[in-house]
């Protein structure tokens, strides 16, 4: 069932939930500590995929170089999720989703092969320029954070897609394996700050729902679509995100967009409509940019 869904539709569940929840995580705040919201997020997901894909078994079943991706891949999630917390407590949605892009289209313009890509990764980096309006001034803390996570996110990246392929393991599996020791990992920086949620049952419901709709949905999601994507199209692909960041933005936190934030819109777009994946590339042309 899951192979008849093109992996492009699973991708855009992904781009919207990637930000809806850290939107409401935002809102969420006010309750809870920072790096506790961050915890609650993590501890719900591995709670769900626990119950769901009982994922020691593929802990236990992994050799040696299995073993260690997944221990990396939950360790880069658990630091990676407490510095975007950290980073949207600080600085506008946007802008962090801008900055967490930067690394991630030098993966896309390491793939980008063909004159046709190349323009496609530039008119993607200008229209995230325009789109956030990055101001490295405004508050060094949260810029530190941001930049920190934007590394983060791009190992991620590069992990996810080689667990989604790792032969012998499912990459949901593993994703839940991941999210197990990313709850192991992320518990001494930030479990004290969700205390107080316990005698909250509204702030614990919703650290839940953050749980889900940030590191449940989009991640599965993320897997399905990473399964039968190239890499470099995947990661050209998350120049929506900053797109999805700012409609987010607008429907749940009411940060309303320039024009310019707009223009940057349209040239994501074009950039996602320019780019061509490697299949779609005739064999001569793909032959003389490989040669070259």
């Amino acid at each position: 069932m899951a192979q008849r869904v093109p992996p492009h539709l699973y991708f855009v569940t992904s781009a919207v939930f990637h930000y809806l929840g850290p939107a409401f995580a935002v809102l969420l705040f006010a309750r809870v500590g920072v790096l506790g919201v961050a915890w609650m997020r993590i501890a719900a997901a591995a709670v769900i995929f626990a119950a769901w894909r009982r994922p020691w078994r593929v802990l236990a079943d992994l050799d040696g170089d299995g073993r260690r991706l997944l221990w990396t891949w939950g360790a880069v999630l658990a630091v990676m999720n407490a510095c975007f917390y950290l980073a949207i407590d600080r600085l506008p949605l946007g802008t962090v989703a801008a900055i967490e892009f930067l690394p991630v289209i030098a993966l896309a313009a390491l793939g980008a092969r063909t004159p046709r890509n190349v323009l496609a990764v530039l008119l993607a980096v200008a229209g995230v320029y325009l789109l956030t309006d990055v101001q490295l001034v405004a508050e060094p803390i949260g810029i530190a954070f941001a930049f920190a996570n934007a590394g983060l996110f791009s190992a991620y990246i590069v992990l996810a897609h080689r667990a989604s392929r790792f032969e012998g393991m499912s990459g949901i599996d593993g994703l839940g394996a991941s999210m197990l020791i990313a709850a192991v990992v992320v518990t001494p920086i930030g479990g004290w700050q969700a205390i107080p949620a316990f005698a909250d049952p509204v702030a614990l419901a919703a650290g839940v729902g953050v749980g889900i709709s940030s590191s449940v949905i989009p991640y599965v999601t993320d897997q399905l679509a990473m399964r039968r994507l190239p890499r470099p199209t995947y990661a050209l692909m998350v120049s929506l995100l900053p797109a999805t960041a700012t409609v987010i933005g607008v429907l749940v936190l009411a940060q309303i967009p320039s024009a310019a934030e707009l223009a940057g819109v349209a040239l994501v777009v074009a950039a996602i409509a320019a780019h061509r994946e490697a299949s779609e590339v005739a064999p001569e042309v793909e032959a003389e940019a490989i040669a070259a």
